[in-house]
Parts: structure tokens; C-alpha cells; sequence
């Protein structure tokens, strides 16, 4: 007897790609029958992640649209006209019992030709201000998974179930002892974390470069710096990170867990699940909000944050100038950074993959169990 089959498209960044993996398991871990199949774009993150996570995927040749004037938007009636078709093909073969987005280029064709065939439709919104292809899908989806109840102004309230954002499972329950052998540290040594996101952030790279020293040689901290593959080469070549016995210089961090384990204090952009990480692994943080976002959305993320005592906020305008000393004041305060992550950690949802599937499995059960008699 074939399980309940669920077409899962995400894709763009980690933000958008890991979420889904993390559902994915959940649904797997309740019904081992189920299947999955992903779709996505050839050339960007989930082409290497999903099969990693030991998941299908399919492609459709589906590009985002430049706000600004550019040859490239050209050819794109074309690629939607192609990606349609395409989408509709996959869902003739794969004949899923439901369709989940979770944003991304493919979403948009997918879940158009999913609502054709009377797919029920889910959403996973992992922002405050929710992403275009989201909000354009809402009015034909069954259920909608928000994290803030900001987004809840762009849905149909009754369609909502706030659960928070799925993250991996496995970013816990790493000692500390055991991530500072992982990154060759002091385990009694204070730890920085910096992250800009899967890509890097150029203003923390530039902050970070500027006071590296001041950073690794007065303030005396170990440091776990994720640059981004696009940035890694040209910080090489402005810092000798031999210099800097202290410094772990990563283009991109796969064992985020030994990462998380041993950091006192994070700096970060405030994408949604990037909160949601800090937020379940009790990481201090101050959180520099992306200006190039829709909506302003990464400053209503990291509000709820600041808000709630568990981080503090940072202008991208002024991280090149204000960044070390603020890193260096909270460091002075160790009971600042205490209150900091009991905080966090109260604001975690660490259930949010579970109930997220389990909701979508009683969406499908009816339909499985009239099949089934």
C-alpha cells in the first residue's frame, strides 16, 4: 500500500531550502511510506542540498523577474511559459496528494498548475512580510504556516496556523567541549559567530575586516566567520588569516551545530530562519537587517527579538563603524548575555517541522482513506 505523495517546491537560499528539508524529515519520520519529491532550479542551492538530504528533485527552467530594467527579462515570458508546462508534467507523473511552498522561484508555476488540478495547496511563510509568489497563492491554499503574527494581515486569518519556522533538528545537542575540539578552540575562551546568511553579507565582511584586530587581539575572542564563497578569496587577500590564530575563516559553515555550540555571541543578518536558529539554540545575537529585502521584512523579524530581550539591533548604515565596540560591550557583560539567551530560547518553537507536518497529514488523510476503502 503506496503512502501519501507530497510535491515540495523551495529553493533560492537555506532560508527557503533547509525549512523545507526539516518538513520533509518530519513527514518522512510520521509515515515512512510517504513520498517526497522536490522541485527547484538547476543553478541554485537546492540542486546540491535536497539529494544531500537524501530527497528527489525535479527542475523547471523558471528564473526570478528583475525589478530593474535588464535584457534578461526579455526571456522571461518565455521561461514561465516553459516552466507552466513543464510544472503541469510533473504533476501529471507524480500525482501528489498535496502541494507545499516554500517559496522560491518554482513555487509560483507549481503551486498555478497544482491549483488547476484541485491540489490542496499549503504555505510555509517564513517572514513577517511574505514574499510575492506567497501572496499570490494564499486566496487557493488550504493552510498557510506563518512564524510572525505580522504576516497574518496578508492571508486569510482562518487559513493560519502560527508555528513558528522549522529548523534542522540536528543543531543541537552538541557539548561545548566537544565543538571546541571540532574548531581546534579554548572551550573557556569566549566565542564570536558571524553569519551573513549562505551567501555572506558584504557590510559584516566589511566590519569584520576593518576589526578583525581589534576583535581577535584586544578583545581576545575566538572567532567562527562565515564570508560567503563569492567574498572568501578577496578577504584572504585584504587579511592573512595565519595572523589570526584565533580566526576559523569559512566560505560556508556545514556543521552549524559545533558553530552554535561554542558561540557566546552571534552577528547575523535577521532572515527568518536564520532568528529561528539563534532563537532554538539560545544564541545572543545582534542582528543587522538586510536594506536589499522586500518589504523591510528582516527589521520585523529582528524586532520581535529586540523586543523580547533576546538580541539587539544594528543599522546595516552604521555596522562598518559600530560593530567592534558593540560586540566588545556586550563581551563585558556576562550576565547581559545570560538574560540574552534564556530569552531566546523562550521564544523558540522547536516543534514547528512536527506540527507543520502533522497538520499537513490530516489535510491528506481524507483523501487517503477514501482511496484506501
Amino acid at each position: 500500500m503506496s503512502g501519501p505523495r507530497i510535491l515540495i517546491a523551495a529553493g533560492g537560499t537555506g532560508g527557503h531550502v533547509y525549512p523545507a528539508i526539516a518538513i520533509a524529515d518530519e513527514l518522512k519520520h510520521l509515515d515512512d511510506a510517504t513520498e517526497i519529491l522536490f522541485v527547484g532550479t538547476r543553478d541554485r542551492m537546492e540542486w546540491e542540498a535536497v539529494p544531500k538530504a537524501g530527497y528527489a528533485i525535479e527542475s523547471i527552467w523558471i528564473t526570478g523577474f528583475h525589478r530593474r530594467l535588464t535584457p534578461k527579462n526579455l526571456i522571461f515570458p518565455l521561461k514561465l511559459m516553459v516552466s507552466l508546462m513543464q510544472s503541469r508534467k510533473i504533476i501529471k507523473h507524480f500525482s501528489p496528494d498535496l502541494m507545499l511552498s516554500c517559496w522560491g522561484f518554482a513555487a509560483g508555476p507549481v503551486g498555478w498548475a497544482a491549483g488547476k488540478k484541485r491540489i490542496p495547496i499549503c504555505i510555509q511563510e517564513q517572514n513577517s512580510f511574505p514574499g510575492w509568489t506567497n501572496r499570490k497563492l494564499g486566496p487557493k491554499a488550504t493552510r498557510i504556516y506563518t512564524a510572525f503574527e505580522e504576516a497574518e494581515s496578508y492571508f486569510d486569518k482562518d487559513k493560519i496556523r502560527l508555528y513558528g519556522n522549522p529548523v534542522r533538528t540536528k543543531l543541537t545537542g552538541k557539548s561545548r567541549e566537544e565543538a571546541a575540539e571540532m574548531w581546534n578552540f579554548s572551550p573557556g575562551k569566549s566565542t564570536l559567530l558571524v553569519l551573513g546568511g549562505s551567501g555572506g553579507a558584504l557590510t559584516i565582511n566589511r566590519a569584520m575586516t576593518r576589526h578583525i584586530k581589534q576583535l581577535h587581539d584586544k578583545l581576545g575572542v575566538q572567532v567562527i566567520w562565515q564570508c560567503g564563497k563569492h567574498y572568501y578569496e578577496n578577504i584572504i587577500e585584504e587579511i592573512n588569516p595565519v595572523d589570526y590564530p584565533n580566526l576559523r575563516l569559512q566560505p560556508f559553515i556545514d556543521d552549524m551545530s559545533s558553530a552554535y555550540a561554542i558561540a557566546d555571541l552571534a552577528v547575523s543578518r535577521a532572515g527568518a530562519i536564520s532568528c529561528a536558529e539563534l532563537m532554538l539554540t539560545g544564541t545572543p545575537s545582534i542582528l543587522i537587517p538586510s536594506p536589499n529585502v522586500a518589504g523591510d521584512h528582516q527589521t520585523q523579524n529582528a524586532n520581535e527579538m529586540v523586543t523580547k530581550g533576546a538580541a539587539q539591533m544594528l543599522r546595516d548604515e552604521d555596522t562598518e563603524d559600530k560593530l567592534a565596540n558593540r560586540v566588545t560591550e556586550l563581551f563585558g557583560y556576562a550576565d547581559r548575555l545570560k538574560k540574552m539567551k534564556q530569552n531566546a530560547l523562550k521564544l523558540s518553537k522547536p516543534k514547528a517541522a512536527k506540527d507543520i507536518a502533522e497538520d499537513m497529514m490530516a489535510i491528506i488523510t481524507p483523501k487517503t482513506t477514501k482511496a484506501e476503502a
